[in-house]
């Protein structure tokens, strides 16, 4: 620890996360298990999705499960489900009959939905796809074991209960299909909010935050094992609050993002996702103090328009949107700021659509996620409004608006050019073993030679000399 932190003071041996049985389970020490069976998930959506798989490995893992990366081979096949979008679903469905492909070839393989589209479809997974043993919802990954057994005596089973407690603080997540050098913690649960276009208040339920004391312990964990980065996870990150139950102090995001800084200055810290309601200049200020806690804000918009926000129930207004922006903008002058952009929401007019324009340029966003509306069953948007754009206009918008984001995300990192970064090695470039990949504190990537006495996990200064849109290229200038 570094700079006394009184908060963590209070820590006890109770409040730490990785008690169960003194350490934590790693794959290696799986491997010394041989009779294990083998489990296999694919995991798609949100980063919250990637995080719950490791939630689910570390479940199975310690009821004798063993992770593999060869679907052949597996007892067990999960997916993990998103349902934001009809696409994000169709891909499900075509996964599932590859899954059924093998269980034909492997007799006895169980085939399982995690997730949010297991929590929406429910029971019509069962009777209607008929092409799963489990469905399981994203607040009973704890029932799995018992799931399982009743699968294996041939019975279907079913848990989609949501819960406002479930945070499964007590459990370490495995890391699956990691570098060692970034990692995920899910602080908080569920979403209040209720974004007319959006399921994920159905799938994922109600609000609630993780003990404060575990989150610190997990990220206390993951730097002894080596790991340099974490990225705090939440649908609104910016509401979190937690009761000490003993003191009764209230812990909110600005304090939690400080106790996690304060675990050591070479662990670097990100969040998402931040909800333009909620985000406080208190958070701003945090990330200003601290060097390790990144400069970089993922702040959705969803449309420039202020009455289509309306629609969208979004609870805030263009004005207030671009009030945030500038906020940023004066108490970290740079700081990133990426986005999630909807087109053709429903009676969304071409002028409409220009606000949108009109606020991706006066936020010079570095990057944004752009999707044309979905209409979603069992949404408020679905239930009170028409989706009355025509899918050609919702996909010519898209392209005006990928195509100004591109402009702006080449324009971003051509200023870059020339400044030199301090940068996390991630590992090696995908295109070539001798260059290194990494991030700087903006989240944008970075390609460069590799030097001999740096590794992986390693921080380095890199000089940029060239870029395109999507990434920055330089030379290591001192390690």
């Amino acid at each position: 620890m570094y700079n006394n932190n009184p908060t963590l003071d209070k820590v006890d041996d109770k409040k730490i996360l990785h008690d169960r049985q003194g350490e934590v389970l790693t794959l290696e020490k799986l491997e010394l298990n041989p009779d294990a069976k083998r489990f296999y998930i694919e995991s798609y959506g949100c980063q919250m999705n990637f995080s719950d798989s490791e939630i689910v490995a570390a479940i199975l893992a310690e009821n004798n499960y063993f992770p593999t990366k060869n679907m052949e081979e597996s007892d067990l096949i999960l997916i993990n489900t998103c349902s934001i979008r009809e696409k994000a679903e169709d891909t499900v469905r075509k996964r599932l009959f590859i899954y059924n492909k093998v269980k034909k070839q492997r007799p006895g393989t169980l085939i399982g939905v995690l997730g949010c589209m297991a929590e929406r479809l429910k029971q019509k997974f069962l009777e209607e796809e008929k092409l799963v043993d489990l469905v399981v919802g994203p607040d009973a990954y704890r029932d799995l074991p018992n799931l399982i057994n009743s699968a294996e005596e041939g019975n279907r089973s079913i848990n989609v209960l949501l819960s406002r407690e479930e945070t499964y603080a007590d459990i370490a997540p495995l890391r699956l299909d990691n570098n060692g050098v970034t990692a995920f913690i899910s602080i908080m649960r569920g979403c209040d909010n209720m974004c007319s276009f959006c399921v994920v208040p159905f799938t994922r339920g109600r609000e609630r935050s993780r003990n404060a004391f575990s989150i610190v312990s997990e990220a206390t964990d993951l730097l002894n094992r080596g790991y340099r980065e974490v990225t705090l996870l939440g649908q609104n990150v910016d509401s979190y609050k937690w009761e000490n139950p003993e003191t009764k102090e209230v812990v909110n995001f600005a304090n939690l993002l400080e106790m996690v800084a304060r675990v050591h200055p070479d662990l670097r810290i990100r969040f998402s996702t931040s909800h333009p309601k909620d985000i406080t200049d208190e958070v701003l200020y945090t990330i200003a103090k601290y060097e390790n806690i990144c400069n970089y804000i993922h702040l959705p918009v969803q449309s420039g328009n202020s009455r289509i926000l309306k629609l969208m129930n979004r609870t805030y207004d263009r004005p207030w949107y671009m009030e945030r922006v500038e906020a940023i903008r004066r108490i970290i002058p740079d700081c990133a700021i990426s986005s999630d952009i909807i087109t053709g929401f429903c009676s969304e007019t071409e002028e409409d659509h220009q606000d949108t324009l009109s606020i991706v340029k006066f936020a010079d966003y570095s990057m944004s996620f752009m999707f044309y509306y979905s209409e979603r069953p069992g949404t408020l948007a679905a239930r009170k409004y028409e989706d009355d754009i025509p899918l050609e206009v919702k996909k010519r918008r898209l392209t005006e608006v990928i195509e100004l984001q591109n402009q702006l995300s080449l324009e971003s990192n051509q200023r870059d050019v020339g400044q030199t970064f301090k940068v996390l090695i991630e590992g090696s470039s995908k295109k070539s073993d001798a260059d290194f990949k990494g991030r700087n504190s903006q989240n944008k990537m970075l390609i460069f030679p590799k030097k001999d006495g740096l590794k992986a996990g390693d921080y380095t200064m890199v000089t940029v000399n060239r870029a395109n849109s999507a990434t920055l290229f330089g030379e290591i200038t001192t390690s």
